[in-house]
Order: structure tokens, then C-alpha cells, then sequence
């Protein structure tokens, strides 16, 4: 079985939904995992960007894996972020969600300006965790100044536990560059948004990104859709989500992508300070375009 194999497919991040006084509140909580969970999906990540994962305490995202756990009834891989800025505090972050039930870990690079290690000290993170967790790895590769390049990304391979990467810098020419460098030798998960169809059409392995959060039904549909070549269909799709991905898109994310749920009648709370609610001329623009696309559609 190639690398990583069975994680593949449609694993959309969580959102994570606050209280109006940052407390997590788990009755929506548990309402958007069943959400996702009954849309067929193949993995599910909790404390991802989407899930504000930097802003997350460890016992936050204990509490979120525990809800997920409970609502498991398939057993579905869970994929827990972790976004520390040192090799210590990602381990710590790491072994509790270990302890907490996670299968997989989704692994930031540290992303502080002035901590942002050069190709041998990002070797060194992921080998550190994978030494002490000795859980599946994907690296997360979001962050612009410490970008991991697919030369990088084949010698992260060789680390016992790293299983693949998650595609977020550098549109879809950057996941593909990563699908050419490491073959067959690991997984290669498409997070440009707005163009999930043409990651799979070039070979991604899956996705794991925001829009399938909103719209796990259509997203787990075009995966299918490619899958049995039925390609016309599943741009169809795509072209019908990219609109809404061009608002939802920018500063305050969390935010926008819950303004977008609660447009969808998935109500899914505040975000963390300092982020605030996005303002209602966004909004109008949102609903506008939800109009004609729905998860149901």
C-alpha cells in the first residue's frame, strides 16, 4: 500500500465554534461534526487553520478531538493540527492529541518570522515529533516564510512517520510540483480552494481545506465525479463554488467561513479575539451568491 493511503480522499478541517466569551461551545460543535460526518467524508481534521489551530490551547483541542471521537460511529481517521512554534510545544500539542484519540497528526512549520528555521532545522522538527509521537504525519505547508519546497519535501519522506504533505502555498503548479518530486513515496493533499477539481484531475491524493467545510456534500460529489472520469461534471462544481471563494477568502478567515455557514443555516459561533464578526456589505455579497449553490444541490 502507497505511503499514507489511508487518509485518502475528502478530510475537511472544523470549524471551531466560540462562545461569545471564547469558551468552546460543544452543542455546535458536535452539530457541525455530525454535519460533515454524514456527508460521506473519508477523513476529518479538528484544529486546523480553518479551526483557528494557533489560537487553540492543547486542552481545546483535546475537548475538540473528544467530541469528534464520540461522534465517530465509522471510525473515520482523525487528523489533528498542530501549530507550535517550537519543536517542544509541538511535541507536547502532539503527544496530547495522541492521548486524546487522533490518528494522524497535520503538522505546521513554525511560522514566527525570527524562528523560522532553514531546511535542516525543519528536518530536525519533523523528526523530533515523529520520534516522540509516533503518529502519521502530514506537514502543513502554509506558511510563506518558511515554505517547504518539494526538494525538501522528498527528505521529509524518508522521516519514519511522514506520510504526505498538505498543499497550501503556491496554487495548484506547487501541488503539482510535489505530486512530480515525491511519486508513489507519499501523499500529496490539494488545498487551493478554489480550483479543488483541477487538483484532482493533476493527481492529488485528496483535499484537505476550508471549502470542504462549507460544502462536504458537493466536495466529497466532485472527488467521486473525477474519480470514475467524469470530468465535465465535477468543473461544473468547481466553477460553481469559485465565486463564493473569492469573499470568503482574506483577512479574518475563521470569520468569513462561519458567516458563510450561518448563510448555509450552519450556525458555527464567534472566533477567537481579536478576530470580529465580518461586516454585513461582505455578507450581502455572500448570501447573494448562495442563492445558487447549496451543499444539497
Amino acid at each position: 500500500m502507497k505511503k499514507g493511503e489511508g487518509f485518502r480522499g475528502i478530510t475537511p478541517p472544523v470549524l471551531t465554534t466560540f462562545t461569545e466569551d471564547e469558551k468552546i461551545d460543544t452543542g455546535l460543535y458536535r452539530r457541525e461534526v455530525r454535519y460533515l460526518l454524514d456527508a460521506g467524508i473519508h477523513c476529518i481534521s479538528p484544529g486546523g487553520s480553518t479551526g483557528e489551530n494557533a489560537a487553540l490551547s492543547d486542552d481545546e483541542l483535546v475537548q475538540l478531538i473528544g467530541v469528534i471521537r464520540e461522534e465517530n460511529k465509522k471510525g473515520i481517521p482523525v487528523v489533528s493540527g498542530v501549530a507550535r512554534c517550537s519543536t517542544q510545544a509541538a511535541i507536547a500539542t502532539a503527544l496530547r492529541a495522541k492521548a486524546a484519540g487522533a490518528d494522524a497528526l497535520m503538522v505546521t512549520p513554525t511560522f514566527y518570522n525570527v524562528l523560522v528555521p532553514d531546511d535542516n532545522g525543519n528536518e530536525k522538527f519533523y523528526r523530533a515529533i515523529s520520534e516522540a509521537v509516533d503518529l502519521p504525519i502530514i506537514i502543513y505547508n502554509v506558511i510563506p516564510q518558511n515554505e517547504v519546497s518539494s526538494e525538501l519535501f522528498s527528505r521529509l519522506l524518508d522521516i519514519k512517520n511522514v506520510i504526505g504533505v498538505k498543499q497550501s502555498v503556491g496554487g495548484i503548479m506547487a501541488m503539482y510540483d510535489m505530486k512530480v518530486m515525491c511519486g508513489d513515496r507519499g501523499m500529496v493533499f490539494a488545498a487551493t480552494d478554489e480550483m479543488i477539481y483541477s487538483c484532482f484531475a493533476a493527481g492529488a491524493d485528496g483535499a484537505i481545506s476550508a471549502i470542504l467545510s462549507l460544502f462536504p456534500r458537493l466536495c466529497v460529489k466532485m472527488w467521486d465525479l473525477t474519480g470514475t472520469g467524469r470530468h465535465a461534471e465535477a468543473l461544473k462544481i468547481q466553477n460553481r463554488l469559485y465565486p463564493l471563494w473569492k469573499i470568503v477568502r482574506g483577512p479574518q478567515f475563521p470569520a468569513r467561513m462561519k458567516a458563510a455557514a450561518k448563510l448555509l443555516g450552519r450556525d458555527c459561533g464567534y472566533s477567537k479575539s481579536p478576530m470580529t464578526e465580518v461586516g454585513s456589505e461582505l455578507v450581502e455579497r455572500m448570501a447573494a451568491i448562495l442563492k445558487t449553490v447549496r451543499d444539497d444541490d
